[in-house]
């Protein structure tokens, strides 16, 4: 294994962080480290342990976050119970009133049905312009 000293650069340091070396650069240290104190390829054995122990710390509070959230969901707050509207819906449709069943849903369907309309007005129309240019070819 080969030892380095933390006034080298560190084999775990990316390209962006390094910078060329001057009298007065540092490069900065890794967490747990002490000037002057040696490491192997970059992982000081002191901070090999905390490591560990900081690894293990930190999945078991993981684990203790999901268990948490689960007991915060009670049947209460989740989902908010949905309302059958199709009754209403049935009473509305099949009222006597004299509208056509296509427009009783209220004012967007009036809208979507006056919008069908008037495009298939306008493409019936563009139809018949482009057969009677097409019958009556224009003169060279």
């Amino acid at each position: 294994m080969m030892v380095i000293t933390n006034n080298l650069m560190r084999s775990s340091q990316s390209c962006s962080d390094v910078q060329p070396r001057s009298s007065s650069t540092r490069i900065p240290l890794s967490r747990g480290m002490r000037p002057g104190s040696k490491t192997v390829l970059g992982v000081s054995s002191v901070s090999r342990e905390s490591w560990a122990e900081n690894h293990s710390m930190k999945i078991e509070l993981r684990k203790q976050k999901a268990l948490q959230q689960v007991a915060r969901r009670t049947i209460s707050s989740s989902a908010p119970r949905q309302v059958n509207k199709v009754p209403e819906k049935q009473k509305l449709f099949q009222e006597d009133n004299g509208m056509p069943v296509h427009l009783k849903g209220g004012p967007a369907d009036a809208l979507l049905y006056r919008s069908t309309m008037v495009l298939t007005i306008v493409g019936a129309g563009y139809v018949v312009y482009e057969l009677v240019k097409a019958a009556f070819p224009q003169k060279k």
